[in-house]
């Protein structure tokens, strides 16, 4: 076999096999031998070949390399001999065989290249891929053991209960044909629909209120079915014979939703934006239906429409906020956003350059336009953004990305978990929000609450709505909740004996066992302490009753009253209401009350039977607890909190009372996470203890801790216990309450401060934390044990949800280490160790070194200072110059140095997982060979020399003209149609095939130089493998798009630059090359690559994963040039690709 390289020398035609290298891994002596050692061993190998089979034409000469280079160039490009990583030739006796260098420079450092004949020295001869060290075993074990109790603790520990109930709805759709390619190009692709609920819709006429339905991630038109039904129902059965909300502008509302035939929208940005520009033309041509008289029924006295409320499911959220800085977006068209389980904070994953891009160019835009100072300079100064997220049940988006504190003031929207929510209650998984029926029948309401049909917005002013949404989405409880009934004008009149004993004595507590009928109506009164009062008070009411309107014969009703002055001629004029308990006495006091219902917080009931906050299907129907609460100086202006007994029968239930100190009812504990970890939080609950106390612990914010909440007994004797413990955890950033009913033992998790999360708009004060709220039966005169402790194994399961796509990155940190330690033992000895076998190396120093180096490097970016670090770790923020928004972007995410142990424990699980990964690719490669074995099976009688020739020729490639055929047609569809992770599809499989034949033969023909290539493709088969999750999801875009016959060509991923130095390695591998060693000044480039790759993959990987690609394809077009550097650049070379001698084509000649 001939080979045209410069400086080679050619090999024999007539053997498959020859004497195997002096580098063979089964030589017993890693340096190169003297030249009595090797005439000896050559001597001793040609006495089994015939000397024909010698390679006579080999130099005798025994100068260094650059001095036989016919250049003159100090770079010396030309090889002292040919790299083969399958054919191996004799050693000349006339003089010593040496690793073959690709001599870049000076000479490597003594000292270098002693160290790491010393690490392989240890390195016993012939030894197997599928070997494993303790020390390696027992760091996979350990990795994988970690990981295994993640996914155990995620799986059975820390668990939010399911309530939802099952919704049921008529649904039918009408496609309208007449948004065709005249108004989108998009027409053929997608499809807009009308819902009408059957039974209750009888045509397709618009007439009402338009909302616009926009599906998330492969999410499908239908979806809208449920929350549309339910507002079609609601208004059927109870609005339209309303008065007051026709009034007010209710309408019924025309439910449009797109079709976007399951749209992979979270893994492409392309198709993002095709999403967008195409809704901006539907909802300009929604708005166009209103005005064609043929299929619009609206009242013509009210005005037309100029703009759509949008509801986005996950990523149809994200679509939803991407219009708005869309170019052919129509100014004011849209003002009111409402967004389900939407990743607004952050992409889901990061595989996508494009996407990753529009998540910056949109969260910046909003940010700058909410930074102005002026209104006229906000172009979103109208919209109101609510992400609504479903909590701890959602395992496809984190919760934790719904967030939007980072994105609008709390003036324009606002994020709530879907536990928050009065009557709610539950958390939610990712579908479940759209077909939840007591979500949905909240969501259908809030949504009425802030359309007016007589504006042309067709919604109430921004203010009006933000207050509408606060009251129904949020508990009540919160500082931002306005209380509504202390501005209200009086409207019950109360007239009481003035002798009545009725009066509350202060610092007394109001405590009803029962409503006992008396004939007529019994009122309470609780004085209001003068405004000024030494320490701040608060009045609190608990019922297990429903609270009265005014004018309403019920059961309870509860007054904010002021002494009404007795004038002549207003005798009770002008009141809507009038309650007289005074029995006809001549002496009587009149009290001029507002109804306080309108600022009543629905409260989970809790008794002895309580199992869960909700109310499941199968639970029976229990009535909430009513709460009120005010701030002394909401109701200061007031006398009188007035009680009123209204039951005409005896009637169970409770009702309790009172004003309590500030000082008594709020406790903030400062209590390290340290702490909290060693010893836990213990406390009392006095005996003498107001009815709600409420203890704050600033420390606890992070997502990623769980926690173990006790309460005692609560034990009252023999009294009867009004109620059970009930418990409220909640965060006011964002907006998440839980609910615990019979309390006993909780668990605790939130959404707080989570990896990965940009930070909030406004700074957080420090004083922010983890609340609790006890409501606890008063008249128990028994104090209450409660205890804190964090949940070890329950945290554990927090990691999943959080750090899932680290899998994505991580990795990378080990597997290039691990081809860095093989690289730089190959350029010293000329041995290419396994991958098994420099994993084990790389865990004695490298890797422990890097991990050390990393978490240090964590704690230095962590703690309070980091604007000085944002500038060098993090790439240009131009939205702020206070708040650094891509501060988490770095490492593990949070700047928490209480996590510093998630590196190295990351660290430890990617070495299991590379591990399990390098074993699957070895066993894969092993069936595969076999497989391939039987395929090429040859009868017994065939001579063995022709059976070991037949071995050999299974790694006969294609001539190169074939190669470079294939390789430009596949680059021209790349640049052209396919996207190029196509192309890096196929050069997976094509490596794959390779690494196979080399294994095949490895095993067949047993040397070091075979041994050497086998090694050599497993590990860059490993490496490409790795990248092969980050280029898989556009791969999967481009099929989907086959598959609904788009056969538009992706408007992105067309680089070739982006795949073609994978495919030039690869078409050089599939030849059976051995990449040349390298020495002098430019060995260590390769070590800088992969050195910079494992950095890179730690610290940006997971926000910019597809960044890996690119650095690995630099690693690729690094290899490919120092293959090329075997054969000489000259166009002689060039032109025998084409013009190969025919005899050498059949024998599989090599380029």
């Amino acid at each position: 076999m001939r080979r045209r390289s410069s400086g080679s020398s050619e090999d024999g035609d007539h053997s498959p096999v020859e004497a195997p290298h002096v580098n063979s891994s089964s030589s017993p002596a890693l340096k190169a031998p003297t030249a009595a050692e090797a005439t000896t061993a050559t001597a001793a190998d040609s006495r089994s070949l015939s000397p024909n089979k010698l390679d006579r034409r080999r130099s005798t000469d025994q100068r260094h390399s650059s001095a036989r280079s016919r250049r003159s160039a100090n770079v010396n490009w030309k090889l002292s001999e040919p790299r083969d990583g399958i054919i191996e030739k004799l050693p000349s006796p006339s003089r010593p065989s040496s690793p073959t260098l690709l001599y870049l420079g000076p000479p490597a450092n003594g000292h270098m290249k002693e160290m790491e004949k010393s690490l392989v020295g240890r390195r016993p001869p012939s030894r197997s891929p599928w070997a494993i060290t303790i020390l390696t075993l027992l760091a996979s074990v350990v990795g994988l053991g970690f990981m295994v109790a993640v996914l155990n603790s995620s799986a059975t520990r820390q668990l939010d209960p399911k309530g939802c109930r099952m919704s049921y709805m008529r649904p039918s759709y009408a496609r309208l044909d007449e948004f065709d390619t005249e108004h989108t190009r998009f027409a053929s692709k997608y499809s807009l629909y009308l819902y009408r609920e059957q039974g209750v819709d009888h045509d397709t006429k618009v007439r009402g209120v338009p909302i616009l339905f926009i599906p998330g991630n492969a999410g499908s038109y239908k979806q809208v079915r449920p929350i549309a039904a339910e507002t079609a129902n609601y208004f059927h059965e109870t609005l339209q014979h309303d008065e007051a909300a026709i009034k007010a502008g209710a309408r019924s509302l025309d439910f449009f939703t797109v079709d976007f035939n399951e749209d992979i929208t979270a893994f492409h940005g392309q198709t993002l934006l095709d999403q967008a520009e195409y809704l901006n033309e539907a909802i300009r041509y929604i708005l166009s239906l209103y005005l064609d008289p043929r299929v619009s029924d609206r009242d013509p006295d009210l005005p037309d429409p100029t703009s759509v409320i949008i509801l986005g499911h996950s990523m149809g959220g994200i679509v939803a906020r991407t219009m708005l800085i869309m170019p052919n977006y129509q100014s004011n068209s849209i003002n009111t956003i409402l967004t389900l389980s939407a990743p607004h904070a952050r992409p889901p994953v990061s595989f996508d350059g494009q996407i990753v891009k529009i998540y910056q160019d949109i969260n910046d835009y909003w940010r700058h336009a909410y930074s102005q100072q002026w209104a006229n300079n906000n172009p979103l100064w109208h919209v109101t953004l609510v992400s609504i997220a479903g909590g701890g049940l959602d395992t496809v988006v984190p919760s934790d990305y719904a967030s939007v504190e980072s994105l609008v003031p709390d003036t324009h929207g606002f994020t709530v978990f879907t536990s928050t929510i009065p009557n709610v209650w539950t958390s939610m998984d990712h579908q479940a929000i759209l077909w939840c029926d007591q979500f949905r029948k909240v969501v259908a309401r809030a949504i009425y609450d802030v359309v007016d049909v007589t504006r042309a917005t067709q919604t109430k002013p921004r203010a009006e709505r933000m207050r509408v949404l606060k009251k129904w989405f949020l508990t009540g409880m919160e500082t931002v909740a306005e209380k509504t009934a202390p501005l209200k004008e009086a409207s019950t009149l109360l007239t009481l004996e003035n002798n009545s004993n009725s009066i509350i004595a202060e610092r007394e507590r109001l405590v009803l066992r029962n409503l006992r009928a008396n004939g007529s109506a019994r009122a309470h009164l609780l004085p209001i302490p003068p405004a000024g009062s030494p320490d701040a008070k608060r009045f609190t009411l608990l019922t297990d009753l429903k609270l009265d309107n005014a004018g309403e014969n019920g059961k309870l009703e509860v007054l904010l009253c002021s002494v009404f002055p007795q004038q002549l001629g207003q005798a009770g004029a002008g009141f809507a209401s009038h309650v007289d308990l005074s029995g006809g006495s001549a002496e009587s006091t009149r009290l001029a009350c507002k109804n306080a219902v309108s600022d009543v917080v629905a409260l989970p009931a809790s008794s002895r039977t309580s199992l869960h906050p909700f109310v499941a299907d199968e639970d029976r129907e229990v009535l909430p607890f009513s709460y009120l609460q005010y701030d002394l100086d909401e109701i200061s202006e007031h006398q009188f909190v007035a009680v009123v007994e209204k039951a005409t029968t005896s009637t169970p239930g409770f009702v309790i009372a009172e004003f309590s100190d500030h000082s008594q009812s709020h406790r903030t504990r400062h209590i390290s996470l340290r702490h909290l970890l060693g010893f836990g939080m213990r406390l009392r609950l006095p005996p003498l203890r107001p009815m709600v106390t409420e203890i704050k612990v600033p420390s606890m914010q992070s997502s990623l801790l769980a926690y173990n909440l006790e309460i005692g007994e609560q034990a009252c004797g023999e009294k009867t216990e009004l109620f059970t413990p009930l418990v409220r955890q909640y965060l006011t950033e964002p907006y998440e309450s839980k609910y615990f009913v019979n309390a006993r033992k909780v668990t605790v998790s939130l959404h707080g401060l989570a990896p990965y999360v940009p930070p909030p708009l406004t700074r957080r004060s420090t004083e922010d934390g983890l609340s609790f709220q006890f409501w606890t039966d008063p008249t128990c005169d028994s104090s209450i044990h409660v205890s804190l402790t964090i949940d070890i194994l329950g945290s554990l399961g927090k990691l999943y949800m959080r750090y899932r796509t680290v899998f994505a990155a991580f990795p990378l940190l080990i597997v290039a280490l691990v081809l860095r330690k093989q690289f730089r033992i190959y350029d010293a000895t000329g041995i290419f160790i396994s991958f098994a076998e420099s994993l084990d190396l790389s865990i004695r120093q490298s890797i422990p070194l890097m991990l050390a180096s990393l978490t240090l490097l964590s704690l230095s970016v962590g703690g309070s200072g980091q604007s000085e670090n944002a500038s060098f770790w993090h790439w240009k923020n131009s939205t702020s110059s206070v708040v650094d928004f891509r501060q988490n972007d770095l490492l593990i995410g949070t700047q928490d140095p209480f996590f510093w142990f998630l590196i190295p424990m990351i660290g430890i699980v990617c070495i299991g997982v590379c591990t399990v990964l390098n074993y699957m690719t070895l066993a894969l490669t092993h069936i595969l060979s076999i497989a391939l074995g039987l395929l090429s099976f040859r009868p017994g009688w065939v001579r063995n020399d022709d059976r070991r020739r037949t071995s050999s020729s299974t790694f006969l490639s294609s001539s190169p003209r074939r190669r470079m055929i294939t390789t430009a047609v596949l680059l021209f569809l790349v640049s052209t149609f396919i996207p190029y992770q196509f192309a890096y599809l196929v050069a997976c499989l094509v490596q794959l095939t390779t690494t196979v034949r080399a294994q095949r033969i490895a095993s067949e023909l047993r040397s070091g130089a075979n041994s050497n290539f086998y090694n050599y493709v497993h590990s860059i088969l490993v490496l490409m493998l790795w990248i092969l999750p980050i280029n898989l999801p556009t791969l999967v875009v481009w099929i989907h798009n086959l598959a609904v016959q788009w056969l538009t060509p992706f408007s992105s991923h067309h680089n070739v630059l982006s795949i073609m130095p994978f495919i030039v390695l690869v078409e050089t591998l599939t030849t059976g090359k051995m990449i040349p060693r390298v020495s002098g000044r430019f060995r260590h480039f390769t070590s800088v690559l992969f050195f910079g790759i494992s950095i890179y993959a730690v610290v940006y990987g997971v926000s910019y994963a597809y960044m890996l690609h690119y650095l690995v394809n630099l690693v690729a077009a690094w290899l490919a040039v120092v293959h090329l550097t075997s054969d000489s650049w000259s166009m002689s070379a060039i032109i025998h690709l084409y013009e190969g001698n025919v005899d050498d084509r059949k024998r599989g000649k090599e380029p």
